[in-house]
């Protein structure tokens, strides 16, 4: 019985965590036609670029140290939880607090190696101010996380962001219908070309309050540090965080090397705007394949003991493959709709959404792959693969957006991930072999390719009648899947209801 409420307990909170980190990665992305519809492309570029260094500069003052509390707090033989949490917040606090000190001081200097001059320096005191606040938030939450409450968890998560989308919404769309028909009212305030400052003061407003409602978490209790314990905590938590830096740029590289190799200045924010928006109707698969790794995750460990074990990893595999294959064919198949998500003239980049998606889903295989050096403990092989895809991805990059521009981004990730993909599976078979069904997994690759290839070259200039015709050869795809490796009846509820 006590199992049984340690497992109940386990799954609840896991469905806080996951569905709150899903629901704000949900609810930020309907953010988008907001932006795109309110943004000059030079803008959006711009808030692309801010962002993108948002995520990497986090990896980098959080120092893995989310991963080393709770390594070090459950070592109650060893450690008080107290004295590691107030540790580990000196630690990220006073990193982030010398960042903050030295980059605001310093901006001037720094900025020409970061930042291209187009870029407004208040833009930028924002932005660092933004992730600050953000990076030190990081440890009380998972301060949170230790001490299970994760209705507060989920709560100030969710907090954030609705606050940040109420903000958002008044500044671009109730500020400007003001200023339409009563401008004395906001005259004090308003700016017109000043949108994505308002969307960087947004997220300011948001964070801030947030930070606030963290407070009860970071005082009310005495301070302890412990200078061994903090050398142990750099030691352990170095690898962790190379790896999530490498990993984060994977990500954002592009976008932060884009303005400053795209070889006309005055239009690369111009391009980078319209490649992130275009970029940002790719993000469906990474929304799914997020979705999958909440629900995977504690289900590989879990799994790992029983004698079926790797038959199920094996499994998980194809079917996430199949259903991976068939979210891409449904993007592209209805792009001439979906594409409407954003403004009519970001539409210059459409054409890079299929190949980011696919490297997207390259990514997410990999993901499914790497538990074979989780479960054996040569997790160093992570840092090696991060590491491979980093090279070739910014190699890519700096190498060939002066010729090919965002086409350069959009590839560079599929070569990388598609390279650390054939790594893993070759270099995991010889330490933990799995007998994934490869030939099912080519079946269906090679359908969806054909499908694609028909569709896009079969000359069908109507728009209806052409999406017409990708619901056939969408349907054919669904066929096959349910016919052959998905039948309706064996699913759960369906069945009974046939009978």
């Amino acid at each position: 019985m006590k199992n049984m409420a340690k497992s109940k307990s386990l799954i609840r909170d896991s469905a806080i965590y996951g569905g709150s980190a899903i629901l704000v990665k949900m609810l930020n992305y309907l953010l988008v036609p907001l932006f795109t519809y309110n943004l000059a492309k030079s803008d959006f570029g711009m808030m692309t670029n801010l962002y993108a260094y948002i995520a990497l500069i986090i990896v980098i003052l959080t120092f893995g140290m989310e991963t080393g509390f709770f390594r070090f707090a459950n070592q109650t033989e060893k450690y008080r939880p107290h004295t590691v949490y107030s540790t580990t917040l000196l630690i990220v606090g006073g990193i982030t607090l010398l960042f903050l000190i030295i980059f605001l001081s310093f901006l001037p200097s720094i900025r020409p190696y970061l930042w291209i001059d187009e870029i407004p320096d208040n833009y930028i005191r924002m932005t660092l101010i933004i992730l600050s606040m953000d990076t030190i938030s990081a440890i009380p939450f998972v301060y949170l996380r230790y001490r299970k409450k994760a209705g507060k968890f989920g709560f100030l998560k969710l907090l954030n962001v609705i606050l940040y989308i109420l903000f958002c919404v008044f500044f671009l769309v109730v500020c400007p219908w003001i200023n339409r028909h009563c401008p004395s009212l906001i005259s004090w305030f308003w700016i017109d070309d000043f949108r994505l400052g308002y969307i960087l003061i947004s997220n300011l407003l948001a964070t801030g309050i947030q930070t606030v409602c963290l407070f009860t978490e970071v005082i009310g209790f005495r301070y302890k540090w412990d200078g061994r314990l903090a050398l142990e905590m750099f030691r352990y938590c170095f690898p962790l965080m190379i790896m999530g830096l490498a990993g984060m740029s994977n990500q954002v590289v592009d976008k932060l090397v884009f303005p400053h190799v795209y070889p006309d200045p005055k239009s690369a924010l111009d391009e980078l705007g319209v490649y992130g928006a275009c970029f940002k109707i790719a993000l469906i698969m990474m929304m799914f394949t997020q979705a999958f790794r909440y629900a995977y995750e504690p289900y590989v460990f879990e799994k790992s003991k029983d004698r079926d074990a790797r038959q199920s990893y094996a499994d998980v595999m194809k079917y996430f493959v199949l259903l991976g294959l068939l979210v891409f064919l449904g993007v592209v198949f209805y792009l001439d709709i979906i594409k409407y998500f954003i403004e009519r003239e970001y539409f210059g980049a459409l054409h890079v959404v299929p190949i980011v998606l696919i490297g997207e889903l390259f990514f997410a295989v990999y993901f499914n792959l790497s538990f074979w050096y989780k479960l054996t403990d040569k997790t160093y092989w992570g840092a090696v693969f991060s590491t491979i895809a980093s090279v070739v991805i910014i190699g890519v990059n700096i190498f060939f957006i002066p010729r090919y521009g965002y086409m350069a981004c959009a590839w560079a990730p599929f070569i990388g991930n598609g390279l650390i993909v054939l790594l893993s599976y070759f270099i995991g078979q010889k330490n933990y072999p799995i007998r994934y069904d490869l030939k099912t997994i080519g079946l269906y690759t090679f359908l969806a390719a054909a499908l694609f290839t028909v569709s896009y070259f079969v000359p069908i200039g109507h728009a209806g009648w052409h999406m017409a015709f990708n619901t056939i050869l969408l349907a054919v795809y669904i066929f096959v899947l349910v016919k052959r490796d998905l039948p309706v009846k064996e699913i759960p509820y369906i069945n009974q209801f046939i009978k």
